[in-house]
C-alpha cells in the first residue's frame, strides 16, 4: 500500500525588516501598503504611537513596531506603513523596508525560542527557518493587546 502524502499548508505573510532582523505577519490582516504619509502627532498615546494619517479621508493610528519592540531607529529611505484590519479597527504598523510576500510552508515554521530576538517572545508565534535566513512570524493580536488593554 502507498502512503498518500499529507498536503503541506502554507501561511501568506508579509515580510519585512526592522532593524536588522526580517519579520512577517499574515496576509489576512494586511489591507495594504503604503508610503510614508505624514503623521500627525497626538497628545498622550503610547510611546510607540506616532500619531494617525489620514488615508483616503479615514483617519488611522499609526504604531512604530521599532520603537514599541525597542529596537533602534534607522534612517532607511523605505520606510512603509502596513494598513492592518484586526477586529473592524484599521491600525497602520511603521516598519523600516517591505521585503516580499510569500508562502511558507508550516512545517518549516519552530517555536520561537526565549531571548531568540530583541522582541518578547511572547509576540512572536514562531519562526520560519527558510534555506539561508530565519523570519519571525509575530502575532498582531498579542502586540495590540497589553495588560487586557488595547494598544491604540
Amino acid at each position: 500500500m502507498h502512503k498518500i502524502a499529507e498536503e503541506e499548508t502554507y501561511l501568506q505573510v508579509v515580510v519585512f525588516h526592522l532593524g536588522e532582523e526580517e519579520f512577517a505577519l499574515d496576509i489576512a490582516y494586511v489591507k495594504e501598503i503604503v508610503r510614508l504619509a505624514p503623521i500627525t502627532r497626538v497628545p498622550k498615546c503610547k510611546e510607540w504611537i506616532e500619531g494617525v494619517i489620514n488615508l483616503r479621508g479615514n483617519v488611522v493610528p499609526v504604531m512604530d513596531l521599532r520603537k514599541r519592540f525597542h529596537v533602534p531607529s534607522t534612517n532607511q529611505r523605505q520606510t512603509r506603513i502596513i494598513i492592518l484590519e484586526l477586529r473592524g479597527i484599521s491600525l497602520g504598523v511603521l516598519v523600516d523596508a517591505v521585503v516580499e510576500t510569500r508562502q511558507i510552508g508550516r512545517s518549516l515554521v519552530e517555536p520561537a525560542p526565549a531571548l531568540m530576538s530583541s522582541v518578547e517572545s511572547e509576540y512572536i508565534a514562531g519562526v520560519a527557518k527558510l534555506e539561508d535566513r530565519l523570519i519571525s512570524l509575530l502575532q498582531i493580536d498579542k502586540i495590540l493587546n497589553f495588560d487586557g488593554k488595547e494598544a491604540v
